[in-house]
């Protein structure tokens, strides 16, 4: 181990949260580097978190470009309050760690703590929850699917 004054520089631990098992590998690969530099700087980890932020959107088929513009187009999809929130507050907290702003993280471990377990909920919610239930619903017998689908199909037309 190496010290130096009170601090533990090698090797490097981090006391963020770990990363949802269902979180996709490029985006892991920033979610990895914001918690290897969380004890060091969270201020750091804001802005790789808020890119790895942007990098969700784009395995959600988003452009991935203008995250706000992302947060948009997943709330027409439907996307839920509470995750547009997590968004929102990735996305102002971590812009403003790479723009000077009103929100200030610099010294504050528990806000940035907080960004992580915000990334992982956005996995868990758009990613690992969809996933589990497309493949339960996939070992629905052949012919309960084909009822289901014939039921969506006649109440679309009945709404139009």
């Amino acid at each position: 181990m190496l010290w130096s004054e009170d601090r533990l520089v090698m090797p490097q631990t981090s006391s963020a949260p770990m990363a949802h098992e269902a979180m996709p590998e490029g985006v892991l690969t920033d979610y990895e580097e914001a918690r290897g530099v969380f004890n060091f700087s969270p201020r750091s980890s804001a802005a790789l978190l808020r890119l790895a932020t942007q990098k969700l959107c784009i395995e959600l088929r988003l452009p991935g470009k203008n995250l706000n513009d992302d947060i948009t187009e997943l709330v027409k999809r439907g996307l839920p309050v509470r995750v547009q929130r997590a968004l929102d507050v990735l996305r102002v907290v971590g812009n403003n760690q790479v723009h000077p702003g009103v929100l200030d993280v610099r010294d504050d471990l528990d806000v940035a703590t907080a960004l992580f377990d915000l990334v992982n909920l956005i996995v868990e919610v758009l990613i690992a929850q969809p996933k589990q239930v497309d493949d339960l619903f996939g070992k629905l017998p052949e012919s309960a699917r084909k009822a289901i689908a014939e039921r969506n199909a006649k109440a679309a037309a009945e709404k139009n």
